[in-house]
């Protein structure tokens, strides 16, 4: 059920996190980069857990970016790894949760071993009707993008639809996010303040929170914090206010 403490009215439907700081955390506590991912794979499972408990509709996580995949190997691996694990040991959890897994980006690039599980999970969750909990693995808004106006360019050439077809409900519907609510609140840890080519269509009238807390400091209370913000806040989506002249 909602925590209290919110307006159930203003609770965000679809709440986004770039997860940022596992290897600082880790330096920080004289502990390997491996430890500082495996202490933020701990961390997710709290937060979807508050999530589901709380109400929100959608978490989109910032697992993997394609970026990402220019880090050592070795790293890239141990991220792999995890990945693969975290699906096997939390497949269970999410069902009994009633949490759907959905996953974005380019996934054909993850390797088998990883993908198998998360067709695995994604289809074992496929009849929830809770939390939408929607990974976002080797995933780029610009690419993305790309994919979406590659697509309609054929459907112009094949003649399937003509370019004036092209609105923007027509790019929304193409997107991997296709179906879900655009993000209500964009989360970033670790103090950054860069988007780092998350959701970049999607994330137009989002609202966004930084916070210094590293991600495996990130607990359900830092969450209660960024969500009494997005509640004090009055959206407006290019409009005016009421009263505004």
């Amino acid at each position: 059920m909602p925590d209290p403490r919110f307006d159930p009215d203003l609770i965000p439907r679809h709440i986004a996190i770039i997860m940022d700081g596992n290897g600082r955390w880790a330096k920080a506590h004289g502990l390997s980069r491996r430890k500082g991912h495996e202490a933020g794979g701990e961390r997710v499972r709290e937060i979807v857990r508050t999530c589901g408990e709380w109400g929100i509709q959608v978490l989109t996580l910032y697992a993997f970016s394609s970026e990402n995949w220019s880090r050592p190997a070795m790293e890239v691996k141990a991220l792999m790894f995890l990945l693969r694990d975290y699906l096997q040991q939390e497949r269970e959890e999410l069902n009994k949760n009633n949490v759907r897994l959905m996953a974005i980006g380019n996934l054909e690039r993850l390797p088998k071993a990883a993908r198998k599980e998360l067709d695995i999970s994604m289809e074992y969750t496929s009849k929830n009707t809770g939390l939408i909990l929607n990974l976002a693995l080797s995933y780029g808004g610009r690419d993305e993008i790309v994919r979406v106006v590659q697509n309609l360019a054929g459907d112009c050439v094949e003649g399937r639809m003509r370019p004036a077809e092209i609105t923007p409900e027509a790019i929304s519907n193409r997107l991997d996010t296709a179906g879900l609510p655009d993000p209500d609140l964009i989360i970033r840890t670790a103090g950054e303040m860069r988007i780092s080519n998350f959701l970049l269509w999607q994330a137009s009238y989002a609202e966004y929170y930084a916070t210094s807390a590293f991600w495996p400091d990130f607990s359900s209370e830092e969450l209660a914090k960024a969500i009494a913000e997005y509640q004090r806040r009055t959206r407006k989506f290019g409009g005016l206010e009421s009263g505004e002249e």
